[in-house]
């Protein structure tokens, strides 16, 4: 059972806008690319107040080597008897409906989910998630980071199982909980992200297949090596010559050079693939060069975010980015 950690019980009334339920959620990972697979989920569902109705696990079989075994420690001989995603995905639906799926760094569950559907060719019953670092931040907590672990001392919640799906989820649960009342008391607007469902999904022939299985450490037996399993997307270079940087009232220029950072309600990859196709370099740092910053939290203290303050960088919110990617600009002629 969880315990209720708050100390009182909030003098306002409950916010309105509050959503009518949420489904905590943490999914364990072959790793952290693009063709990644989930291997556990675990749901908690909260009612309005954040309430436990109940909770619910599953491991899964990637189909594929299960990456990291030292991390979550499930190894292949595990996952063969596991059902595939296909074969949970409508459990998991019925576990996330009309809900908001709420996660520590939520951008990479959702991302997680939204995917798997899309290969198993449904589509994720979520609209809105909510990001438990994103609401930490609302609500001012002093952490000395933003790990889980920091976030469950803050409210005294005690970890047994470190990367178990379900402990995981519990102890978010756990912590949502006096998050939530404490926002709900102090009239807090919940930092809500819309999720939009991947329709289409093509894999990436280099994903390597279940079979190749991780020992404690070193070389795999044909996978990736330990400490560098997470392996990189690349993309064509830019043709274009970069013009500068961006002015606002103006539109994008090919060639320009955009970097992102933090949550986006669009899938990180997907947005990306826009800006490639419209004739942008996607930058993974950001230097001085760097035309433009798309971020949605400009406050946050992220490298890219304060880079882009030092250099005093263009930095524009995602909603602002998409309007100005239907009228790129071509690139100037030689």
């Amino acid at each position: 059972m969880l315990e209720d950690l708050t100390t009182a019980s909030s003098p306002a009334p409950w916010p309105a806008a509050y959503p009518q339920g949420y489904a905590v959620v943490d999914v364990e990972t072959t790793g952290l690319a693009r063709d990644d697979r989930i291997i556990s989920a675990a749901v908690y569902r909260l009612d309005a107040r954040g309430e436990v109705e109940d909770h619910w696990y599953t491991m899964v079989n990637p189909e594929r080597d299960p990456g990291p075994v030292w991390i979550h420690g499930l190894t292949t001989e595990v996952l063969e008897g596991a059902p595939l995603f296909q074969d949970i995905a409508e459990e998991f639906s019925d576990r996330l409906a009309d809900r908001v799926l709420v996660a520590h760094n939520a951008v990479f569950d959702w991302s997680m989910i939204a995917r798997e559907y899309a290969r198993a060719e449904r589509e994720a019953p979520v609209r809105q998630r909510l990001c438990t670092i994103a609401l930490s931040k609302e609500l001012g907590l002093p952490l000395p980071n933003h790990k889980l672990e920091s976030l469950a001392a803050h409210f005294g919640v005690v970890q047994q199982r470190a990367h178990h799906a379900l402990d995981d989820a519990r102890v978010l649960a756990e912590a949502f909980r006096p998050s939530l009342r404490a926002a709900a008391r102090d009239g807090i607007r919940l930092p809500l992200l819309e999720c939009r469902p991947l329709r289409e999904w093509s894999e990436s022939p280099a994903a390597p297949r279940i079979g190749r299985q991780y020992g404690s450490g070193g070389q795999s037996s044909g996978g990736y090596p330990s400490g560098s399993w997470r392996p990189s997307r690349k993309r064509p270079a830019c043709p274009y010559p970069n013009p500068g940087r961006y002015e606002a009232g103006k539109p994008l220029k090919q060639g320009m050079r955009v970097a992102f950072s933090g949550d986006t309600s669009v899938d990180r990859e997907l947005l990306e693939d826009r800006a490639v196709e419209a004739g942008l370099h996607v930058a993974t740092s950001l230097s001085r060069l760097t035309s433009l910053l798309v971020t949605n939290d400009p406050d946050s203290s992220t490298s890219k975010v304060v880079k882009a303050k030092q250099f005093g960088t263009p930095v524009i919110d995602e909603a602002a980015f998409g309007q100005l990617l239907r009228d790129v600009a071509p690139a100037s002629e030689k």
